[in-house]
This record gives C-alpha cells, structure tokens and sequence, in this order.
C-alpha cells in the first residue's frame, strides 16, 4: 500500500480524478495542509510508501525537507534545461539555444540574441529553472527589460538562468507521465488554457514518447514529458517533475498503479 499526499484542490480537473483513482485502488490518501510548514507538525509516516502530489512549490521544498519516502518527485536541479536539454538534442524542440543571466539578456539583449532572432527581431525566453519564476514567451529582443520578464513580480534576483531560443510554431501538445523510463499514460493538453485537448493520442506521437523516455537518461524515477507538433515536426519540448505536474486526463487509475 502507499499513501498519497495529495494537494488536490492544485489541479481542478485533474487533482480529483487522481485522488478518486487512489481511493478506489485501495490506497490511503492524506490531504495536504500547508499549515504544516509553520507548525511542523506535518505526518511523520515512517515506515510507509509516501508519494506527493500537488503545487509545485511544495513538491520542490518537500523533496528537499521532509524524510517521506519517496515522497515527492521533484529534484529541482536534475530538472534545469541546461540539465537535460544536450542529451534531449536529438529530439528538442530548441535545435539551437543559448543560456545567459536574465541580467546579461536585458543589458544587452541584441547581442546576447545575436544569430538567434527571426528576421522580425523575435526569439523565445524561458528561465532554466523548472520551477519557473516567469512563464516562457516570445519577445522582440531590442523591447527585452527586466519588466518583460515579470520581474518583480515572481522573482528579484536578475542572476538567475534563462534558455534563450528561436520561436518556434507550435500547434498541438502532449503530456506523458514517466515511470522507470516507461510511458505509463498520455493525453493531449491545450497550452493556452492549460486544459486538457479533445484530440486523440496518435500513434506516431506515442512512439517518439517510449523513444525519448527510453533513450534519456532519466531526470528522476518518475516525471512527465511534453512533446508537440512545431512546424510539422514532432518535437520534445521539456521534461518536468511529477511531484507538480498537472495530469490533464491521463489516465489516472494507470498513473497510480504504476508509482504504488
């Protein structure tokens, strides 16, 4: 048996059908309560399998402090692009991709952009981190200051990485959860509305999930996967921890099996 921690409330969609799916395997579920960090009084569990899922924040700082086992899947820095994207290269999304503090990048964006901005002065940011205290966007490289980046808003420090790349069209998208380098489920997602897409799984699409899944060396035991449609290619757009990662309408019952 495991016990799931579970921040269900996180996920409107898919946080209820994972915890139905745990209830009804016969697991234990333990609703989480963020009121634990500041009396730390939070279920000691010893002895038991414990799998955490919910907010990203909480996923990172239960990998990093509490003695649950495994408890959450979400190591931070295994999850940075600059981590993973050189052994992702033949199936990236970013064929070409260059890293600078978002400092340098707003100093002195033409030339940190140089080479990798479309004819129209465009190139796509995101921050390395995997926790990511910005959103990834496209902007025109002589517009990029600190405000473009919603800085001051989610984060202060200027130092931190961020993947500059050129912009890519990108139509569809699609998630799998990873267990062991096995896909265990997947479902399409829309982007925009971070809900879950009404097309079907093709089966082109699932191939090149196993493929990536097991050829990489894996960021963790368990995590997800996106993949996309850029340009008409299939493309892997970024590995992120299972520990705060919305399962859309993967197949939920499989997911839990799968890490039990």
């Amino acid at each position: 048996m495991t016990t799931w921690v579970l921040e269900t409330p996180v996920f409107q969609e898919s946080g209820p059908r994972l915890e139905a799916a745990v209830r009804e395997l016969r697991h234990t579920v333990v609703a989480w309560d963020d009121d634990w960090w500041s009396s730390g009084r939070w279920p000691e569990l010893k002895g038991e399998r414990v799998v955490f899922h919910g907010s990203l924040a909480n996923a990172a700082r239960i990998h990093e402090q509490l003695p649950w086992r495994p408890g959450s899947y979400c190591d931070v820095g295994a999850f940075h692009c600059t981590a993973w994207y050189e052994a992702a290269q033949p199936w990236l999304l970013h064929e070409e991709w260059r890293v600078a503090t978002a400092e340098q990048l707003c100093e002195d964006p033409v030339a940190v952009t140089q080479g990798l901005a479309a004819a129209e002065g465009r190139v796509f940011v995101r921050p390395d981190s995997p926790l990511k205290p910005f959103s990834g966007r496209v902007l025109r490289a002589a517009e990029i200051e600190p405000a473009k980046l919603d800085h001051g808003f989610y984060f202060d420090d200027l130092s931190i990485p961020v993947v500059i790349a050129p912009v890519r069209s990108v139509t569809r998208e699609w998630r799998f959860v990873v267990v062991d380098q096995h896909v265990v489920a997947g479902r399409e997602y829309e982007a925009s509305s971070r809900a879950a897409g009404g097309g079907g799984l093709p089966d082109e699409v699932s191939a090149l999930a196993v493929q990536v899944a097991a050829s990489m060396p894996p960021p963790a035991d368990v995590f997800v996967l996106d993949l996309c449609d850029a340009d008409g290619e299939l493309r892997l757009i970024e590995l992120n921890p299972f520990g705060g990662a919305d399962l859309y309408e993967c197949d939920a019952a499989a997911v839990v099996e799968a890490l039990s």
